[in-house]
């Protein structure tokens, strides 16, 4: 699953921690590593707040596009 992958790239990329991105989230660490493992996948609200946090868009983060971002998000 490309979301899967992308997420761990990301978090490994930018140093974080699976609970760091569970608290930014509000949601418990497990169900992060859920997100990670492709076991589920995150509602659209997370989806929206990890593209916002990565600085990359939705469409990234779900494998339609290889562009990380449209040039009007702030990079991170």
């Amino acid at each position: 699953m490309l979301l899967a992958e992308r997420l761990k790239l990301l978090r490994a990329e930018h140093r974080y921690y699976q609970r760091e991105l569970a608290d930014l989230l509000g949601i418990s660490l497990r169900a992060y590593q859920f997100y990670e493992d492709g076991t589920n996948e995150p509602k659209l609200k997370s989806l929206i707040a990890l593209a916002d946090f990565y600085g990359v868009t939705t469409d990234y983060l779900l494998g339609r596009t290889d562009q990380r971002n449209d040039g009007n998000l702030p990079k991170s």
